[in-house]
């Protein structure tokens, strides 16, 4: 919507409307307020159809969006590194798209570029929702700072996501084919089957973790921030040998930020999904071996309590050691686990 004024000591009668974010001027070089009535209007049409050839296009601000992108991963990295490192592989993407498109100016990102960017993804339908999450956040400055009147990413059309289960439980065909043919991650898989432990705390352990007159894990769970006791079955216990405290019983998937065990885990989780991919078996996750416990637990007969101390549900203190209540009722139920050789 644009305005006509006029300033003190000039005679002609200014029109003033925004785009984009941007304050247009100029003067309509009529005094007669009728006259630049009909201009205005003409002016009016001619911007709503992003016709600038009354005014120039060369005489608007532009902000070059690599230079803005910069100042909003700026801005993002003093939250925290995770934010930072996300922010910047989803600008990546946005800033090659853009590229392709010819945009270089943040006034010139619209609702249809951000839909074609959408279409441009080669991605899930919640990574897309995602995308858009840290966009509209960085739009968000724009139009505080006045570069654009709305921001365009909160009227994008974004794909359904459809509710699946990849932690689904993995039945008897999944574990003996994954064992099968597990090669080089059969421990690492054994762990995950037999103690019901998320996969980054099972790649994080040590030796030193390993009670071994009492064979249970002691270890920190890292989601719960609590200490935790977990019996190893006589399969398993079977399976490792004692080594230096210090050393981790992964060595490969061992790090020492929560970015680099990401990255590790990657390597197993990849390994899982090629071997059902390969026997025509459907989509699992490192974590099905954890639905997998829980519900093999259950149908042998353990109690749902009895469960959710097992796989460190029931909130505790962080210094408290959580043991079951009845460690040996545990170890009966573990060693009634399937084996699949």
């Amino acid at each position: 919507m644009s305005t006509l004024y006029k300033q003190s000591g000039y005679h002609c009668w200014y029109w003033s409307a925004y785009y984009r974010g941007k304050r247009l001027r100029k003067t309509t070089g009529f005094s007669q307020k009728y006259l630049a009535q009909k201009l205005q209007q003409k002016w009016d049409w001619m911007l709503a159809n992003d016709d600038l050839g009354f005014y120039g296009r060369s005489q608007l601000v532009t902000v070059n969006i690599d230079e803005f992108i910069d100042k909003h991963l700026k801005l993002r990295e003093r939250i925290s590194t995770n934010t930072y490192n996300t922010a910047k592989a989803v600008t990546n993407r946005l800033k090659k798209y853009l590229k392709g498109i010819n945009i270089k100016s943040v006034v010139d990102i619209t609702i249809t570029v951000l839909n074609g960017y959408i279409d441009y993804l080669d991605c899930s339908a919640k990574t897309k929702h995602n995308h858009m999450m840290e966009i509209k956040q960085m739009l968000k400055s724009a139009v505080i700072e006045n570069l654009l009147p709305n921001n365009p990413a909160d009227h994008v059309t974004l794909p359904r996501v459809i509710k699946s289960d990849p932690h689904r439980y993995l039945d008897h065909h999944d574990l003996e084919v994954i064992f099968k043919y597990a090669g080089p991650w059969r421990l690492y898989f054994e762990f995950l089957y037999r103690t019901g432990l998320r996969a980054g705390d099972v790649a994080m352990l040590t030796y030193g973790h390993i009670d071994w007159k009492r064979k249970v894990i002691v270890s920190l769970i890292r989601k719960s921030r609590k200490v935790h006791e977990v019996p190893l079955s006589d399969v398993l216990f079977e399976m490792i040998d004692s080594g230096d405290s210090t050393a981790p019983i992964f060595p490969t998937l061992y790090a020492n930020t929560d970015r680099r065990l990401n990255d590790n885990l990657k390597k197993p989780r990849t390994f899982l999904q090629g071997i059902l991919e390969a026997h025509g078996r459907e989509k699992a996750t490192l974590h099905s071996f954890r639905t997998t416990f829980n519900n093999t637990l259950r149908d042998l007969g353990l109690s749902i309590e009895d469960r959710q101390v097992l796989l460190a549900h029931s909130s505790s203190q962080t210094t408290k050691i959580y043991t079951h209540p009845n460690l040996q009722l545990a170890f009966d139920y573990i060693n009634q686990i399937p084996e699949y050789s």
